[in-house]
């Protein structure tokens, strides 16, 4: 298994453990995670070639799905309900 491979495992890991925080608390390492999952799809191309760029692919839209479809309401200009208990 190559480096890129073994990252890729450990930001599942990583984004797995920050969907239990409370949702206020994944703001900002889901941001992060989210922006560095291009370099590591990027890097994962380079070294595997694009079936497992694929692979890489679904799990990031799997894991942000909630966070793509936030995207549009915040560019129509809707305020997003963040509850304070979950």
């Amino acid at each position: 298994m190559t480096v890129s491979l073994i990252a890729g495992c450990l930001w599942v890991l990583a984004a797995s453990l920050i969907a239990f925080l409370p949702i206020r608390q994944q703001i900002i390492p889901g941001t992060i995670l989210g922006l560095s999952a291009f370099a590591l799809l990027g890097w994962i191309g380079y070294q595997n070639g694009w079936i497992w760029t694929a692979v890489g692919i679904f799990a990031f839209v799997s894991l942000f799905r909630n966070g793509f479809k936030a995207i549009p309401a915040m560019m129509r200009g809707e305020k997003l309900e963040i509850p304070d208990h979950i």
